[in-house]
């Protein structure tokens, strides 16, 4: 009965550590809280978008996109604070446009959304498709896997802590000369 219960131990045991490496942190993720252009609202060509979070953020990546695919930001966002920068390139023509925006939280999580805009009272010409639009998009997918790496890390560190166990118990049970 004493290998029964320490297998029944070592699986608990097993089974506790995976549970504790793939839990997630206490709601420690940011949010964004506003922006400018704002969600739906309807404006004249801004020179900038301005997303504001809840707490101070690091790594930004911001996204400008028209209708069509085309993208309008100009260099690297700037990250101060708790408030994320984007160049606007050029004169916005009239039309909608997505933001789509990516940070990393103060606990190391990233973050991410999407929300509209649209511009009126430009002079500037509707915007036209352009032949980097869909390169553009399919870059824009290729960077969202660093959160693969997170799960891989995760399922290796289980692995290792049921091997772990799993030898331990071995270890244990061949110590105590029980057959």
């Amino acid at each position: 009965m004493t290998r029964a219960v320490r297998r029944a131990a070592a699986g608990i045991a097993a089974a506790g550590a995976a549970l504790a490496l793939t839990a997630s942190p206490a709601s420690a993720h940011t949010s964004l809280t506003g922006a400018s252009p704002g969600q739906d609202a309807t404006v004249a060509p801004p020179a900038q978008v301005v997303l504001t979070y809840a707490d101070p953020v690091q790594l930004p990546q911001v996204v400008i996109t028209d209708a069509k695919g085309g993208r309008h930001e100009s260099g690297a966002p700037q990250a101060v604070d708790n408030k994320v920068t984007e160049a606007v390139k050029g004169t916005l023509p009239n039309g909608v446009y997505t933001v789509g925006w990516r940070v990393v939280s103060p606990d190391g999580h990233p973050i991410s959304g999407t929300y509209k805009f649209t511009v009126t009272g430009s002079a500037g010409a509707a915007p036209a498709a352009s032949a980097s639009a869909s390169a553009s998009k399919a870059s824009g997918r290729a960077s969202d896997g660093s959160s693969g790496w997170l799960w891989i890390g995760l399922i290796a560190a289980v692995v290792v802590v049921v091997g772990g166990g799993f030898a331990w118990y071995r270890r244990s049970s061949g110590a105590s000369g029980e057959k």
